[in-house]
Formats: C-alpha cells, structure tokens, sequence
C-alpha cells in the first residue's frame, strides 16, 4: 500500500511538472509569435525600414541562441525554476522597452537583447531539459513532444489574439498587455524546481560538464545534428517574421497573415506529437531527413503556385505538420547521444545553431526585400538549404557515444 502511495505521488509529481512546464512553453513561445504580426504597423509608424525591423529580431534570436546554452548550463547547476522566473522577467521588460522604442537602437534594446535574453531563460529549451529528467528513457520522446506541442499551442493562441488586440488597442497597448502576460511564468516555476544530477540508469559516462561538452564536439554525429538545425531556424524564422507582410504584398488582407500563423502554430501541436510518437518508435535521423524534404517541396509548391487565401491556408496547415517537429527529434537524438545530465547545455548548443539560422533568415529576409522588393530569393535559398539538412541527417548514428571517458577528460 505505501508502495503505491509513493507511486501514486511521484507520477501526479511528474504531471504537475509537465503541466505547469507546458503552460510556460505556451506563454513564452506564443508571445514571441506576435512580432511578425508587428512589422508592418510599428515600421509604418516610426517610419523604418523593414531591413531595421528584421535586424532586431534576428539579434533577438541570435542572442536567444548565444544566451541558450549559459541558461541551461546555469539550470542544470542552480536549478530550472530560477532560470525560468528570470527569463519570464527580462522577457517583459524586453517587450516594455521595444513598445517605447523610438530609435532603431532601442528597438535592438527591447526586441533584440532584452527579448532574446528572456526567451533564452524561459523557452522550451530549459522546460523539456526538465521533462528529460523527470521521465523515463521510453517516454523522453513523447514528453518532447508534448511540451514542443504547448508551445505550438500558444502560437495558435497568441497570433489571432494578437491581431485582435492590435486592431482594437494598437501595436504599443499590444506589447504592454503581452509584457503583463509574461510576468505570469515567475509564478509558475515552482514545480519545475531542481537540478541536473547523475543518472543511475544511464549507459552514458558520467562527466563533468566541461569534458562532457569535449566529448561532445569531438563527435561527428553531434556535429551534423547541429548544421542541420542551423536550417530549421533559418526556415522557420523567416516565415514567422516575413510571412505576414509576404501575405500583404501579393494583395491579400493583413487578417490572413495573422491566421495563417495561428495556423501553423494549430497544426504544429498535432505535427509536435505525431514527431515525438514517431521518435520512439521509428529511427528519428531518416524522420528529419525526410521532414527537411518535405518542407522543401513545400515550399517550392507555394511560391510557384498563384497567390489567394486557400493556398496560405494549405501551406500553413501542411508547414504547421512540419515546423518544430524537429525539435522533439532533434533533442532527443541528443539524450540518445549523451543522456539526460548535461542536457540543457548541449541541446542548447545545438539551439544556438539553430538560432544563428535564425538571424540569417530574418535579417536576409529583410534586406533583400529592401534591395529587390522580392523575398523570392530568400524563399528559394530555403527550399536549397532544406535539401542540404536532409542529406547531413542521413549518416547521423542514432545510439550513444561510446569514446571512454578518459579521452573526452
């Protein structure tokens, strides 16, 4: 009976995290969403350009990604909750500081720096390294899954929101009300407490977390894993910032950009679970290789096809099905690689790759519609680069790094 209870105890323990740490990831993930829905009205009010614009949220994401394994290495040593609580703070004072902006300098205050530093603390980097430590190896996968999901739950969420409020109360009452929204993570961190220790179960070496990032940049399939992430973030970052004044420019109503991203985010929660199902069950290295060329041909489709509302809503439904469900394949080849210990920082390592994808897809996205007035080249270099990512997947070794210990100290 005691046996039980204390079952009983530590499973409704688990739910609670994964819970608490799911609305986090919605919270954090889906405000972040509202930005591309801002380019079109913040530039035509401070009268930028759209090149100014995408540099501070490319900064953001390379500071999200510079910041990424710093935040998790801190968690792993002082635990996940204060990192969280921390990030939900500098997110809202990110989002207060680039509604008051009105230099392009303090845009890459507010949008870039702050901004980025809070994500980097409060997104779902650090909140699945948690999950990885509280389920079991059979379960990493799907608990993946689930928490890429919820943030994908809050892009659903957050974008016709968004839109909504920016009709009704303008982009600046905006960015105030999704500051307050973020001021709700501090208190939501408490179930997520702790930190990294040893694994009795894992087939992994126990190490440092100095030798433990040696070894790991010594391994070639930990370094194919990482350039392929490098496209996910250029793919889906220029879509997320660029896509909505894309919709606007071939003659369709601003609203559609706005649900097409809501869209997205809707189908993601199915593609994110289908992903992690699908990852652990089937080989997650020829999973992404196939996703990158889906979303190639995708992409390629749209593009050439003529533009109305039903050909956005295609796209975005079938590139929801495919936008982060790399994420719960891709960090769990990382756990498959090296266990769960050091998790944070070396998935964040890889997320930093990821992010400098992301700057470039932003920022080029940007200036080469202020140069050509176009972003077909920017849409053409991503169909290039999806079918690079599902080549460098395909020698990928999906089972844990064997080199002694001795060697990576």
């Amino acid at each position: 009976m005691a046996g039980t209870k204390a079952r009983q105890a530590t499973w409704n323990s688990v739910a609670i995290l994964i819970i608490f740490g799911c609305i986090i990831s919605m919270l954090s993930f889906g405000s972040r969403s509202a930005f591309g829905l801002l380019l079109a009205p913040m530039t035509e009010a401070r009268e930028w350009s759209r090149e100014i614009f995408g540099f501070a949220l490319a900064l953001q994401n390379l500071i999200w990604g510079t910041a990424q394994p710093a935040a998790g290495a801190i968690a792993e040593k002082y635990g996940t909750a204060r990192v969280l609580a921390i990030g939900g703070i500098l997110y809202a004072i990110g989002l207060v500081v680039t509604a008051w902006a009105d230099t392009p300098l303090w845009l890459d205050v507010g949008a870039g720096i702050l901004v980025g530093l809070g994500i980097a603390g409060s997104s779902f980097t650090i909140v699945i390294a948690a999950f990885g430590r509280a389920v079991t190896e059979s379960q990493r996968s799907i608990a993946f899954g689930i928490g890429m999901a919820s943030g994908s739950a809050g892009q659903f969420v957050f974008a016709p929101v968004s839109q909504m409020l920016i009709n009704n109360f303008g982009w600046q009452q905006t960015l105030f009300i999704l500051a307050a929204v973020m001021m709700v993570i501090p208190f939501l961190v408490f179930p997520l407490r702790g930190k990294s220790e040893p694994d009795p179960n894992s087939t992994t070496p126990d190490l440092p977390l100095k030798a433990a990032i040696v070894q790991a940049f010594g391994h070639k399939s930990y370094l194919l894993l990482t350039a392929g992430f490098f496209v996910c973030g250029f793919q889906v970052a220029f879509i997320t910032v660029h896509l909505p004044a894309y919709i606007v420019d071939i003659g369709l109503d601003a609203s559609i950009g706005a649900w097409a991203i809501a869209v997205i985010g809707f189908c993601n929660i199915i593609g994110a679970l289908m992903a992690g199902i699908i990852g652990s069950k089937y080989s997650k290295t020829m999973s992404l290789s196939l996703l990158y060329i889906a979303r190639s041909i995708l992409v390629t489709w749209f593009i050439l096809s003529p533009p109305s509302a039903l050909n956005v809503m295609i796209f975005a439904a079938l590139m929801g099905f495919l936008w982060l469900s790399t994420v719960p394949l891709t960090s769990a080849l990382v756990v498959v690689m090296f266990g769960p210990r050091y998790m944070a920082t070396l998935f964040g390592f890889v997320f930093f790759s990821h992010q400098l994808g992301s700057f470039m897809g932003v920022w080029l996205g940007g200036w080469m519609y202020d140069q050509y007035q176009t972003y077909d080249g920017v849409w053409w270099l991503s169909v290039g680069f999806g079918i690079f990512a599902a080549i460098i997947h395909w020698p990928i070794k999906e089972q844990a790094y064997s080199e002694p210990a001795q060697a990576a100290a």
